[in-house]
């Protein structure tokens, strides 16, 4: 029962945020919001406001949603620190705007710096859409190989690999309207749009790509205190070495969240922990591999049972 295990933290992406999030939480933590009160002084306006009250069309702005979901990630993280059954990961691993909030729990990332980077992306991306509509549908039932040749038949393109059987495409809407028609006509199970008007993760954000590396170059980064799965490769960032390229790259190419989750089933990862907003990674791991141990610290409950039990107990709570 004392045995502690292999962990792994991992943090969420865009599309998991919900009006509210994190007020509960700074209400019980004073540590939590120390971190949302230092993200209000580094933007210069009350983040947290639009996090606690919304409204939602003012959350799911991309500028706001993604330093809003680094916040609220960083600010559950900031509790369980401050727990003397705290001990670091062995890796860490984030989706999509998710890799900025690991890259900042490891320590390579400074928290104003993150949240001012996920701010300026987010400002970027939105821009980029502007210019030049996109739009994205996940696609579920068919092999990773059949999507890609779908994606490269009606011009679109993958955006993210998130486990085998569940793909998502992106691209100009009449080229994913074309691709929608040919995974239909080869037996996609279901097709879901995604809200927004942003082709994430392909080649039409190469204009955000490059106002970020500009926002990038004046960061400093610090070594890590553990290794971060990268979104590109899906293998550890272990230095700060090349990590200029990996975040201006991940902009324009897929997230390869399948094969990182399967690097780290490989390594005998033992418990995924999934930090923030929802349940979506919890739900793709077990997709991934249905025998994984996975858990969630998402709320003021999930973060009381872990600063009363740390992770002793994983074998029977995690689920």
């Amino acid at each position: 029962m004392d045995h502690l295990p292999k962990v792994a933290f991992v943090f969420p992406g865009h599309g998991s945020q919900f009006v509210g999030m994190g007020k509960d939480v700074c209400k019980s933590f004073p540590v939590a919001r120390a971190v949302f009160d230092e993200a209000d002084a580094t933007l210069g306006f009350p983040l947290s406001k639009i996090c606690f009250e919304g409204p939602a069309e003012e959350l799911c702005l991309p500028f706001n949603v993604q330093p809003a979901l680094l916040t609220f990630s960083l600010a559950l993280l900031a509790v369980m620190r401050s727990s003397t059954a705290y001990t670091n990961p062995i890796y860490a691993a984030g989706h999509s705007l998710g890799e900025y909030t690991a890259l900042a729990a490891s320590g390579m990332i400074d928290l104003r710096d993150a949240i001012t980077l996920t701010r300026q992306r987010g400002q970027l991306m939105y821009q980029s859409g502007m210019q030049r509509l996109g739009t994205a549908r996940i696609v579920i039932g068919l092999s990773d190989d059949v999507v890609a040749e779908i994606a490269a038949d009606a011009g679109v393109y993958v955006a993210n690999y998130n486990y085998p059987g569940q793909v998502v495409i992106s691209g100009e809407p009449s080229r994913i309207e074309k691709a929608t028609m040919l995974a239909n006509e080869l037996g996609a199970y279901k097709i879901i749009p995604m809200a927004g008007s942003v082709a994430f993760h392909s080649p039409l954000m190469q204009s955000a790509a490059d106002g970020l590396a500009q926002a990038i170059a004046k960061i400093h980064f610090n070594e890590p205190k553990f290794a971060v799965i990268s979104n590109i490769s899906a293998s550890p960032i272990t230095s700060t070495l090349g990590l200029q390229d990996e975040l201006t790259l991940q902009m324009c190419n897929p997230v390869q969240w399948s094969k990182s989750m399967s690097y780290l089933l490989s390594k005998k990862v033992e418990l995924f922990v999934e930090i923030g907003s929802g349940n979506v990674l919890a739900g793709i791991m077990k997709r991934t591999d249905k025998h994984a141990h996975v858990t969630n610290i998402r709320d003021t409950h999930t973060l009381t049972d872990y600063l009363l039990n740390g992770f002793k107990l994983w074998h029977y709570r995690a689920r």
